[in-house]
């Protein structure tokens, strides 16, 4: 069969309803560029080989013997190590749960697996995924694969390096404040966060699962069309999720590259963040784009409620109580990270578990206010415009070389700025609910891709899904696809 990495997920399933190829060799194929390019991009950290191919040979006896066939029938797929899948290792990114085997599977995955997808491994992520750059204690850096110096951002760095590569057409990551899009961003493929409730996601009575109205989960791919035909399949309600809630239309039908008809606000930094001027160029170039889709575009001077380091400070907060719940209910089961296995726990994960711990509810409170603030000035905005689009990242790549240590930069344009999140535009989104794309428009000169955002209101999940269709059309990003292998190879 040709190169995985040259088939999309939806030509896949097409090939393997049509007996063209086999379950059987989509995953063997998918194995075989992982053992062949993950030592460079380290982007899977477990691979499940034996349970792939016993699922795959499944998967082919259902093929042969004309049996209804899943929307993902045999198609190989990634999942982020946050994230759990039955018999498979989940270690989260730390040395604490290095040997921990899941009992069941996160409901966005069960989903595709019912589908007919089939896991292949655990892909990369920094520890507990609490921040966005990809590197742990455990595993070390994921590369992106157009400069293996440069990180592929986290917290779904290795989901997207593991796409980007052509391992798997699809991958699952997660995202509370641009862990989907901030990698995809940097790994040049598309991923978007959908209207907080749209992919369902039960809570379970542990330290990792419990109902969060920031996290939001979606597969990341190199096309539109695959990354929707997952997260049709991922979407709609579960009885143990409160804030899930029926689909009325699959997204699937918002794949049309017109745009006749929207109106779309560029803001060149998203109400004050740094940029700098390299990212801000490529995204400015890649308008016409839109405007050749048949949008009407306009510039706007849209200025968030406080400074963006304020209120990247306050999203910080509130992810450190989040944090500081999962150590105390750890604690309770056995597992304390504020005590002797501390010892192997990322310092910055207890700093923030740290800092999360010594807040009280005011705080958490007046974070909701600000929340509302962030959520009537985008509506503001939505009232004139059904899109607002802007870089996804203030910079062009974070160095491998300083995310153990400083995570990111600190400055960006010469302003201070958090060095955990603060230097990308993502987490306002996450923040008010409404879905959000990162879509590919070109490269910095150091070769790692520029993204843009692209957003909507609540609900109108549809509309980011035609702007991507649209950049996908009128500004085509296979170009990005080089041939990894020499270079990987080299390494």
């Amino acid at each position: 069969m040709d190169d995985l990495r040259s088939l999309t997920a939806v030509d896949l399933t097409k090939l393997i309803r049509s007996r063209a190829i086999s379950p059987v060799e989509a995953v063997r194929t998918s194995l075989e560029r992982i053992e062949r390019l993950n030592p460079a991009v380290n982007a899977f950290v477990t691979v499940c080989a034996d349970k792939a191919l016993a699922a795959a040979k499944e998967a082919e006896r259902a093929v042969m013997s004309g049996a209804e066939l899943g929307p993902l029938h045999g198609v190989p797929i990634g999942v982020k190590d946050l994230d759990p899948v039955a018999g498979v290792r989940t270690t989260r990114g730390s040395s604490a749960f290095a040997e921990d085997v899941s009992h069941e599977t996160i409901l966005c995955v069960e989903r595709l697996v019912e589908a007919g997808a089939i896991v292949v491994g655990k892909t990369n992520t920094p520890e507990f995924g609490f921040k966005a750059t990809t590197d742990s204690s455990l595993f070390g850096p994921a590369s992106t694969p157009f400069n293996l110096a440069m990180n592929a951002g986290g917290s779904s760095g290795g989901s997207a390096a593991a796409v980007a590569t052509g391992m798997v057409p699809l991958a699952q990551g997660s995202d509370a404040g641009g862990s989907l899009r901030v990698p995809g961003a940097f790994c040049g493929v598309f991923t978007m966060i959908t209207t907080f409730g749209r992919v369902a996601v039960p809570a379970r009575p542990n330290a990792f699962r419990r109902l969060n109205p920031m996290v939001c989960y979606a597969p990341l791919a190199r096309t539109v069309e695959d990354a929707v035909l997952g997260l049709d399949l991922m979407s709609g309600p579960h009885p143990r999720d409160p804030y899930s809630f029926p689909v009325d239309a699959p997204l699937a039908a918002a794949l049309t590259p017109s745009l006749a008809g929207l109106r779309i606000a560029y803001s060149p930094d998203l109400g004050g963040y740094p940029v700098e001027p390299e990212v801000e160029a490529v995204v400015r170039a890649a308008l016409p784009a839109l405007k050749e889709a048949g949008a009407e575009i306009a510039e706007v001077d849209f200025r968030l409620p406080l400074p963006h380091a304020e209120l990247t400070s306050m999203w910080r907060r509130y992810l450190s109580l989040c944090h500081a719940e999962s150590a105390e209910v750890s604690r309770g089961q056995g597992t304390d990270f504020l005590g002797e296995q501390g010892r192997v726990v990322d310092p910055g994960y207890l700093d923030s578990v740290r800092t999360g711990a010594a807040l009280g509810a005011v705080d958490f409170r007046l974070g909701d206010l600000v929340r509302t603030q962030v959520l009537d000035a985008f509506e503001d905005l939505f009232d004139s415009f059904d899109l607002v689009v802007s870089p996804v990242n203030c910079v062009a790549g974070i160095p491998n070389d300083t995310t153990r240590t400083t995570v990111g930069p600190r400055q960006v344009a010469g302003q201070d700025v958090d060095e955990f999140v603060g230097w990308s535009m993502t987490s306002p989104f996450n923040l008010i609910g409404s879905p959000a794309a990162t879509v590919p428009v070109g490269r910095s000169a150091n070769g790692v891709p520029v993204g843009m955002q692209i957003a909507a209101r609540r609900h109108h999940d549809a509309a980011v899904v035609r702007g991507a269709t649209a950049c996908q059309e009128h500004l085509p990003w296979k170009h990005l696809y080089q041939d990894f292998d020499p270079l990987l190879a080299a390494q």
